[in-house]
């Protein structure tokens, strides 16, 4: 496919006294009012090439979510079991397009505390949503209705603004199992570190990080918290794609001043396309119907509720003692990263819908007497510091020969003298030529 090059001005919406930058030049380029780029946006590319005036190119990364694929999302069991196309939608498949000022009135009129700019990065993002990835934004509405309650109270419980929900559509893209190349994990990309320090546990068993309850919380206090450090919610989802510490080097280059456009040319790649991304994706979770996106159809599941553990189980345990669908068990349970409910570490939840509570309550006694595939601890003994060897069959013998010591001997057969000496009755190392001994 051909690129198609488009020639804008950069302007903004929501406070209009702003000095405007131009926000999307090369950083060595100087600001000038009026300035013209070019978006070259491929729409098969997951970047953006912006071209100012002087011919001077830079590319701009999207998030990575926005290039997951419609086959990975409906390969989820949430998918397959209650999420489905409208084949009543009379919508057509065409993606209209609008003068700069609608898509300018219509970021106005959001109910949002959070600033909504309107710039040539922010209408290719938006043309990225409403156009390439529209069945992903069909599916994503979808999903909402399982993800949208959990973040808004969690968010409302720090008193953050509710937009902040649409976060995880382009970090996740509503993926609760989603993982970056980074390795940043679940709804809201928690990396290792930060989600340790937001009290989410991860060790071999158990990753909180995919919890889609504890990670909102735990995205809502951090957000919170950088909100105390930066006071510009712009620089706050800046912060949450890249960390606090690449903010303040933005801010410091930028001679300190708390600005996202202004700071915008220090910013990593994919920062620089982060709260473009953002504004696009709320426009277009609340404008697709203008762009005849029809929503998926949702089957709320059956209200849920957890029974707690206080002993190691496997799905495979109760799915099979119980008539569980494991993959039900993995959804309703994915912060469990094994299969396995560590109760013997601690009292661990188990969430299973209301109806099935009573099923495992009255079975879980045999649930817990059938056998696992977990490794069971073994006893060993171990003597004078020796390698631990497996037990031979049978007994051994050895004739000593001229010139031999018992710590040879020992040697030779891989144990200790202190072994020979009690398995013969000796008192001492003092061994005769012909003398049997058994070295096992």
């Amino acid at each position: 496919m051909t690129k198609n090059k488009k020639l804008y001005k950069i302007t903004m919406v929501g406070n209009m006294l702003k000095t405007v930058l131009s926000a999307f030049l090369l950083a060595a380029l100087p600001c000038q009012a009026g300035a013209q780029i070019v978006v070259d946006d491929n729409d098969t590319d997951d970047e953006i090439d912006v071209i100012d005036e002087m011919g001077n190119r830079e590319e701009i990364d999207f998030p990575e979510a926005m290039s997951y694929n419609m086959d990975s999302l409906m390969n989820l069991y949430v998918s397959k079991t209650y999420i489905s196309p409208d084949n009543d939608c009379r919508m057509t498949n065409e993606n209209p397009t609008f003068s700069k000022d609608e898509y300018m009135n219509r970021l106005r009129r959001m109910p949002t505390i959070m600033e909504m700019s309107y710039n040539d990065v922010v209408q290719t993002c938006i043309d990225r949503y409403t156009g390439r990835l529209r069945r992903q934004v069909s599916w994503m509405l979808g999903a909402s209705n399982f993800y949208m309650p959990i973040f808004e109270e969690a968010l409302e419980a720090y008193q953050l603004p509710l937009e902040l929900k649409y976060l995880p559509i382009i970090e996740s893209a509503l993926n609760p199992t989603a993982v970056s190349r980074a390795g940043a994990t679940g709804l809201w990309q928690f990396m290792l570190g930060t989600g340790k320090m937001y009290g989410l546990e991860v060790n071999s068993l158990v990753d909180e990080r995919r919890d889609p309850v504890k990670a909102s919380y735990a995205a809502a206090h951090y957000l919170s918290d950088l909100y105390r450090i930066f006071g510009d919610w712009n620089l706050v989802i800046a912060a949450y794609n890249c960390g606090p510490e690449n903010i303040n080097k933005a801010i410091r280059r930028a001679g300190g001043v708390k600005d996202y456009w202004k700071i915008y040319p220090y910013l990593p790649r994919e920062t620089r396309g982060y709260v473009p991304a953002f504004i696009a994706a709320s426009y277009a979770m609340n404008y697709y119907c203008e762009h005849n996106i029809c929503p998926m159809n949702t089957d709320l599941p059956v209200k849920t509720d957890t029974v707690m553990i206080d002993r190691n189980v496997e799905f495979a345990q109760i799915a099979a003692v119980c008539g569980f669908d494991i993959q039900m068990l993995r959804s309703l349970n994915p912060a469990y990263r094994r299969d396995i409910v560590p109760g013997n570490t601690a009292l661990s939840p188990l969430r299973l819908p209301l109806a099935d509570v009573g099923t495992f309550i009255d079975l879980q006694d045999s649930v817990y007497a059938m056998a696992g595939t977990q490794q069971k601890p073994v006893e060993v003994v171990v003597e004078d510091n020796a390698k631990v060897q497996a037990p031979a069959a049978g007994k051994k013998y050895h004739k000593v020969r001229r010139g031999e010591t018992l710590g040879g001997i020992a040697r030779k057969y891989h144990t200790t003298a202190s072994r020979i000496r009690s398995l013969n009755g000796l008192r001492s190392n003092t061994i005769r030529t012909g003398q049997r001994l058994r070295v096992r």
